[in-house]
């Protein structure tokens, strides 16, 4: 009898341990069996493929932190191919996906993502210095949704000039063709014309407004002009004057290294996948819970000279031993 009742005590120790373990463990096998949905990234830009540089670097940072694509986030990308006028359209569509935060290329990005949502968070790239103090129009409360990268390109302005004139002594006048709405570019095309009487140099400012515009000022071009090549994609602006310097050889300085890869002369400027790369800190933060007005928008970490050798030798360029030794990317 004795027995049996110690095996019953010792029974009802058993399951009262195993109670109190399966209740202690409960929370967490609940916790680890919940499905955790990925942060939806939008992305909205006027690039010509979905795989933009600044994307690419984007992406690439965002794994070295930890979040994988497929797992953590999911990328929903819409990009325009040079044409601002589909943004708005296409930051809606966004929206209606539900992303958890957008993340742009340019001023006109920008503008398309806050008029689609004021709730979703922006963090951008490809935007000059005190981009924000410049977009009033768009809302009283941007600073709460929006930070980002800056490309430093207003205050980069005079020494591409620099660079520029000391590559070719005999220009005397820098045509700066950009988006008439973009005022980013406009303010870095001002920001040139402080600089240009210092270095001789005239500034013709060529706002355009569509492809036809592009076109007539390309042709107005003559044999001591240089270019001043935006930093986006709108209207193919950028591409359209390289494609112009090579074929009548007319010197070009642009805004990233890309360019220069491509045939480009020379620019001076952050790499589009480094400010991808240095923006995914921001990125992780916001999804993570931060207020953008928390973070500080950054200056590009680091400004590249890039030298294209062959196309110096076909506009018959003799780069200076001093901009060599300057360069940090030279293309033979």
């Amino acid at each position: 009898m004795k027995a049996k009742l110690s095996s019953e005590r010792n029974f009802s120790i058993y399951a009262q341990v195993a109670l109190t373990a399966a209740l202690t463990l409960a929370p967490q096998l609940t916790v680890a069996q919940q499905v955790r949905h990925p942060f939806r990234i939008g992305v909205l830009n006027e690039a010509r493929t979905a795989n933009h540089p600044t994307v690419e670097g984007l992406r690439s940072a965002l794994r070295e932190l930890g979040l994988e694509d497929g797992r953590d986030i999911m990328f929903d990308i819409r990009f325009t191919e040079g044409n601002s006028q589909a943004l708005p359209g296409k930051a809606v569509e966004l929206v209606e996906k539900k992303v958890d935060l957008i993340f742009t290329s340019g001023d006109a990005a920008i503008h398309a993502a806050y008029n689609a949502s004021e709730k979703i968070p922006i963090v951008f790239t490809q935007v000059g210095d005190g981009v924000l103090s410049r977009l009033p129009q768009i809302g009283h409360n941007v600073r709460e949704k929006i930070t980002g990268i800056s490309s430093l390109n207003v205050r980069l302005a005079p020494k591409r000039l620099e660079i520029m004139k000391t590559l070719v002594p005999t220009i005397r006048r820098i045509v700066a063709i950009y988006p008439a709405a973009d005022v980013s570019a406009l303010a870095v095309v001002q920001e040139a014309q402080k600089g240009a009487p210092g270095l001789k140099l005239e500034i013709a400012s060529r706002p355009v407004f569509g492809a036809e515009d592009v076109r007539r000022v390309l042709k107005t071009v003559g044999p001591r002009d240089a270019f001043l090549v935006p930093d986006n994609d709108t209207l193919d602006i950028p591409s359209a004057i390289l494609e112009m310097s090579l074929m009548s050889r007319i010197p070009a300085v642009f805004p990233t290294a890309l360019w220069v890869s491509h045939g480009g002369l020379v620019s001076y400027g952050p790499d589009y996948y480094s400010q991808g790369v240095q923006a995914a800190r921001l990125v992780a933060k916001v999804l993570q819970g931060a207020r953008p007005q928390d973070l500080p928008v950054e200056g590009a970490d680091k400004i590249d000279l890039a030298i294209n050798l062959k196309t110096a030798a076909l506009l018959r360029v003799n780069v200076p031993r001093k901009v060599l030794l300057r360069a940090d990317r030279i293309y033979r």
